[in-house]
C-alpha cells in the first residue's frame, strides 16, 4: 500500500482513489451477484472459495504491484517499452501451440485448474507503452505515410493475432489506440475512412445490395453536381470521386460477404444480426452447429443474454430494488452476469439513479486522465495516457452498450467492475503506469 509521504508526493489523489472507488462497486457487485443465504460473509472475503472473495484479494494484489510500480524510476518504462512489447507478441505466439479452448475463444493459456493466462489482455498495456515509445521519437510525423504503416503496425499487430485466436472482441480494443494517433496529429480523413467503413457495413447489413448500390451512387453524383466548379479547375477530383465510388460499392458487394463469411464465425454474425434487429440464417449445418455450440442457452436464439440483462436494468427502476434484492441477478437469469454483464447488477440494484451515478465516476475518472495527459512535458507520457483513456473508454461504452441491447455482446469486461483478476491487474497497472508517470510530469521522458 501507498503510505509514505514522499512516495504519495506528486500522485494524482482524485485519479486515484475514483480507481479504489470503482474496484470497490466491483467487489460489491459481484458479492450482490454470487452471495447465497447462509454464507459466512467474513470468511468468504477472505478466502478462494467465493468469487468476491476472490476478486477482493485480486484487488489488494493490484494495489500491490501499483505500490511496486509507484515506486519504480518513470524511466524505467521508457527504457523497457520494446522490451515488454516484444514479450506481449513472443506470449501471443505461445498462445498457439499451448492454448485451451474455454467458452469458444483460443486466446488462454491454462497452468492447471488454478491459473489462466491471457496475453492479449496484458499485451493492451505493452502495445500502449510500445506505442508511446515510438510516437515520442524525434522523427515520428503522422503527416507522412511511413510513420502512420509503422505506428499502425504496432497496434494492428496484437489485434490480429488475437483475432487468430478467436478473441475478436479484444482485438477491437486496440483499434483504440488511433485515437491516440489522431491526437499526435495522425490525419482526420483516416478516422473519417474508418467510421465511413463501419456505417458501410451496417448499411450493407440493413439494405438490400442493389438499393444500396444505388444509394452510394446517389450519392457520388449528387458530390459531382456540387463540386462541379471545383472539378472543373482540378480534374484529379473527379478520379477521387470515381475512386472512393468504386470503393464503396466493392467493400458492400465483396468485402462485407467475405469477412462475414470468412472471418467471422457464424455465431459472432448472429449476433450483429441480433442487435440491429434481423434475422440471421445460417448458411450450412456446420454454421447452424457452430451457433447452437456457443450460445449461451442451447435453447436460445443466441440473444438470450442480452434480453435478460434488458429485463434486469429495466426492473430497477428509478431508484432500483436494493443491493441482495433483485430478482433479475440474485437468481441467475442473466447469464455472465459477474463479468460482461456486470452492469445489470448495478441496474437493477440501484436503478436509473444509481446508475447515472456510477457512470458518472466513469466520466470524471475519463476527464481527469486527459487532463492528466494535457498537464505532461514528455510526449511519451501524454501519449501514454491518451492511450489509458482510449482503452477504457472503449471498454466502458462497448459494455454498457452490450448490456442495453445497443452493440454485439463481444466478451468486452466494464473495468474495475467485472470478476477477472488478470482484467482487474491489467487495468490497474495501466492507471498506476500513469500515476508514475503524472508524478515526474516534469520530466521529458523518451
Amino acid at each position: 500500500m501507498i503510505t509514505n509521504s514522499n512516495t504519495r508526493r506528486g500522485i494524482d489523489g482524485l485519479l486515484l482513489w475514483l480507481y479504489i472507488l470503482l474496484c470497490i462497486t466491483g467487489i460489491i457487485s459481484i458479492f450482490a451477484t454470487t452471495y447465497s443465504e447462509g454464507d459466512d460473509i467474513l470468511n468468504n472475503f477472505l478466502s478462494f472459495r467465493t468469487d468476491y472473495g476472490k476478486q477482493l484479494i485480486f484487488f489488494v494484489f493490484s494495489l500491490l504491484i501499483g505500490t511496486v510500480i509507484i515506486l519504480t524510476d518513470s524511466k524505467f518504462f521508457t527504457a523497457t517499452a520494446n522490451l515488454w512489447y516484444t514479450v506481449g507478441i513472443i506470449l501471443l505466439l505461445l498462445v498457439f501451440p499451448f492454448h485451451s479452448n474455454i467458452k469458444g475463444t483460443e486466446s488462454i493459456i491454462k497452468f492447471g485448474n488454478a491459473f489462466q493466462l491471457q496475453p492479449i489482455q496484458l499485451c493492451i498495456v505493452f502495445t500502449n507503452l510500445a506505442l508511446a515509445k515510438y510516437v515520442a521519437r524525434i522523427d515520428t510525423d503522422f503527416t507522412k505515410t511511413r510513420s502512420q504503416l509503422i505506428a499502425a503496425t504496432i497496434v494492428v499487430g496484437p489485434a490480429l493475432l488475437a483475432i487468430l485466436q478467436k478473441e475478436t472482441g479484444l482485438a477491437l480494443v486496440y483499434f483504440s489506440f488511433f485515437l491516440v494517433m489522431f491526437r499526435e496529429g495522425l490525419p482526420a480523413v483516416v478516422l473519417v475512412v474508418g467510421f465511413s467503413f463501419a456505417i458501410l457495413v451496417v448499411a450493407t447489413l440493413l439494405l438490400d445490395p442493389n438499393l444500396l448500390a444505388l444509394i452510394l451512387t446517389g450519392i457520388a453524383l449528387l458530390t459531382v453536381y456540387f463540386l462541379r466548379r471545383q472539378i472543373k479547375r482540378h480534374k484529379p477530383i473527379l478520379m477521387w470521386i470515381i475512386v472512393i465510388w468504386g470503393a464503396c460499392v466493392g467493400i458492400q458487394r465483396f468485402a462485407v460477404p467475405f469477412i462475414f463469411d470468412h472471418v467471422l464465425k457464424p455465431y459472432q454474425v448472429k449476433r450483429i444480426y441480433d442487435t440491429i434487429g434481423k434475422d440471421y440464417i445460417p448458411k450450412d449445418a456446420a454454421a447452424l452447429e457452430d451457433i447452437e455450440r456457443n450460445s449461451a442457452q442451447k435453447k436460445d436464439d443466441g440473444n438470450y443474454n442480452v434480453r435478460q440483462s434488458k429485463i434486469a436494468i429495466g426492473s430497477g427502476g428509478v431508484l432500483g430494488k436494493g443491493l441482495l434484492k433483485g430478482t433479475q441477478t440474485r437468481y441467475a437469469f442473466v447469464p455472465e452476469q459477474r463479468t460482461d454483464f456486470i452492469f445489470c447488477t448495478i441496474g437493477e440494484g440501484f436503478g436509473f439513479v444509481g446508475s447515472m451515478i456510477f457512470l458518472s465516476f466513469y466520466v470524471i475518472f475519463l476527464f481527469r486522465i486527459i487532463a492528466i495527459a494535457e498537464r505532461q512535458r514528455s510526449t511519451f507520457s501524454r501519449c501514454y495516457a491518451y492511450g489509458v483513456a482510449s482503452v477504457l473508454f472503449f471498454h466502458i461504452a462497448i459494455n454498457i452498450c452490450m448490456t442495453i441491447g445497443l452493440a454485439p455482446v463481444i466478451g468486452i469486461p466494464l473495468p474495475f467492475v467485472s470478476y477477472g483478476g488478470l482484467s482487474l491487474i491489467t487495468f490497474s497497472a495501466m492507471v498506476f503506469i500513469l500515476l508514475r508517470l503524472d508524478k515526474d510530469r516534469q520530466m521529458v521522458l523518451r
